[in-house]
């Protein structure tokens, strides 16, 4: 089996339930936190949408620096309204889902490197920060997300199974 066959049923699944999070977004709440150390709704939302992107930029690229030295930081969009959110991330997730179906086994062994600056964060085979850094960050702030729709009386969908409002 190619590694692809592997990743994009896993990686279908698991961008689709996040997109039933996003789709119930309340667009008033988008300034709401649950702690003055917390992303706000907005922010968290937005951040979501956009993990989707670091996809393609780790099958297309060989590192991504979020502090290039000489150029602009990287800047995380913010939320403008739901829809927008959900446009960015429909379109991230196609981007990505391209990128990854378009990939050969050796493709996905090609070393891949985040950095901040001149420190390098770390050094991991696409496949491995395909899991990691996109599939495995994109489930923790969506889990996040789910405890902020709870908190807001926004009722969750199901995930891995019947949520308490989905049964």
């Amino acid at each position: 089996m190619a590694i692809k066959d592997s990743i994009l049923p896993e990686f279908d699944h698991e961008l689709a339930t996040t997109r039933r999070l996003l789709e119930r977004v309340p667009e008033q709440q988008a300034a709401w936190k649950p702690h003055a150390r917390s992303m706000s709704l907005g922010d968290l939302t937005a951040h979501l949408a956009n993990i989707p992107f670091w996809g393609s930029v780790t099958m297309k690229e060989t590192e991504l620096n979020f502090n290039p030295p000489g150029g602009s930081p990287y800047k995380s969009p913010g939320f403008d309204s739901t829809q927008s959110v959900l446009d960015t991330f429909d379109r991230n997730t196609k981007q990505a889902r391209e990128a990854i179906g378009a990939a050969s086994d050796q493709d996905f062994m090609v070393p891949w490197t985040l950095k901040n600056g001149e420190q390098t964060i770390f050094t991991l085979p696409r496949v491995a920060v395909l899991r990691s850094f996109v599939m495995n960050h994109l489930i923790h702030h969506r889990g996040q997300l789910s405890v902020y729709l709870r908190l807001n009386d926004v009722p969750v969908p199901s995930i891995y199974g019947p949520s308490a409002d989905e049964q």
